[in-house]
């Protein structure tokens, strides 16, 4: 897995999510149950990854969609 997106934006990983899921990209949110240890106060980043495989083909959506810049370095 490879981690696409991180961000505390819930809207954000929504839209992201709602992207992926129009371009048939298995993907996974980590982390968003994270509010019940730290209070519901947004503090934590949600993790948004995919497979390897679909590493490419998801950063090439998000950067089309003008989100390149909330994406994660391609280590």
């Amino acid at each position: 897995m490879r981690e696409l997106v991180r961000t505390n934006d819930v809207v954000l990983v929504s839209a992201i999510g709602a992207l992926l899921d129009g371009a048939n990209i298995q993907h996974l949110v980590l982390d968003q149950n994270m509010s019940i240890v730290e209070g519901s106060l947004g503090m934590l980043p949600r993790r948004i990854m995919v497979h390897e495989d679909d590493n490419r083909e998801a950063r090439q959506l998000l950067t089309d969609a003008g989100l390149a810049h909330e994406l994660r370095a391609d280590d």
